[in-house]
């Protein structure tokens, strides 16, 4: 049985969420005034650097009083400094309602060893924040990028809070509103909402944050690429460009030019309407068609970013290799790229729904899910 194909494909099928697309304006020419070949403590290469944390700030609203700083090793260095750095001096407590999440679980109660209160919830749901003691240092993500659910606008951090929190917002940040005066740590990578080149991360500290590392002695040995101290002073110079180890001068000038990018489409307010576009299209489709759902159990906490979705057609017994089938099948089209669900999540798609997917893209590229799993739903049949 051969089922119509759409007439409209989108102009760009990339759908990944890390590295995600780049922004629509990007070309290579945009990147002909890296500072290739040149010292990233030169002039230019401080210049640039401290170009790259200034217009960070501006675009996300960061405190004058916060620090931010680029590090190695993307969002997973970033947060592994602060949790080498930060934590053992008052209890911790560890949330967990993803892969990530639980990765950072794994970190902490078994690499650093700390007797942590560990609060986890399945693929789909998010644990309840409001029973958190927030006087304990608390580490969790914002965004879970493999589950797709997120922390509800209506839930506050208690402003009143002893311990620090700790935020992995890889897949937040320059897409969802993060309450400053609320996080003490927040991290992220370049390669998800600007679209921007992997293996680099974003650290940035609050003045609470500052004072426990230059307070505060872990009992572990840190690595040198994890020290952010010396002599019980903060390394001030790794937040204003003369960062721990050598970066890629290329990816530098790929994130000014997305952070220009980011500038004219509007700001943060900008970029957040961008995502909630795209994925109010994707929720509707949903919405719209019965055999496929939200990953989220709770609108309030559907990620306008990573998208993550389960099929509910009765007729499909094999989850994963169903899912697998629709995904490969969008991919052999062309119009699709990368939509399969995280490996340790639910059996699913996951559409990246980030600012720099264009809206048309993702309403073009709908109709050809709804093909995709039309076809393989006619395979079934036809193997019964």
């Amino acid at each position: 049985m051969n089922i119509e194909q759409p007439a409209t494909r989108p102009e760009n099928p990339r759908f990944s969420s890390g590295p995600c697309a780049k922004p629509p304006s990007f070309t290579f020419d945009g990147l002909s005034d890296a500072a290739l070949g040149r010292s990233h403590r030169a002039a230019i290469g401080k210049n640039k650097l401290k170009a790259a944390i200034e217009r960070t700030r501006e675009i996300l609203g960061v405190p004058s009083d916060y620090l931010i700083g680029i590090v190695p090793a993307s969002d997973t260095g970033a947060m592994e400094m602060a949790m080498w750095n930060l934590l053992g001096e008052r209890p911790v407590e560890m949330l967990a309602w993803e892969s990530f999440g639980a990765g950072w679980v794994t970190d902490v109660v078994k690499q650093l060893k700390l007797e942590a209160n560990v609060t986890t919830a399945d693929y789909g749901e998010i644990v309840d924040l409001h029973s958190v003691n927030w006087d304990h240092d608390v580490v969790f993500t914002w965004n879970g990028t493999t589950s797709g659910v997120r922390v509800p606008d209506s839930f506050e951090i208690p402003q009143d809070r002893q311990g620090l929190s700790i935020c992995d917002a890889t897949s937040a940040a320059f897409a969802q509103n993060l309450p400053w005066d609320r996080l003490d740590v927040v991290t992220y990578s370049w390669q998800k909402v600007l679209g921007g080149e992997a293996a680099h991360g974003m650290l940035i500290l609050s003045p609470r944050a500052v004072e426990r590392l230059e307070n505060y002695t872990p009992a572990w040995p840190l690595p040198k690429i994890f020290r952010l101290t010396k002599g019980g002073k903060i390394i001030g110079g790794i937040f204003e460009g003369a960062t721990i180890n050598t970066p890629s001068m290329l990816c530098v000038e790929d994130y000014l030019n997305a952070l220009d990018w980011a500038q004219a489409v509007g700001g943060l307010s900008g970029l957040i309407k961008r995502a909630d576009a795209n994925a109010k299209a994707v929720h509707d489709f949903c919405e719209s068609h019965a055999w496929i759902s939200n990953l989220a159990n709770n609108p309030e906490t559907y990620s306008n970013t990573s998208v993550c979705l389960k099929f509910t057609d009765p007729r499909i017994s094999d989850g994963a290799s169903f899912a697998k089938a629709v995904a490969k099948r969008l991919e052999n089209e062309g119009v699709a790229l990368d939509i399969g669900g995280y490996r340790d999540a639910p059996a699913g798609l996951r559409i990246w729904c980030g600012a720099t997917v264009e809206t048309s893209d993702i309403e073009a590229m709908l109709p050809w899910l709804n093909w995709a799993f039309e076809t393989e739903i006619a395979a079934l049949s036809s193997a019964a």
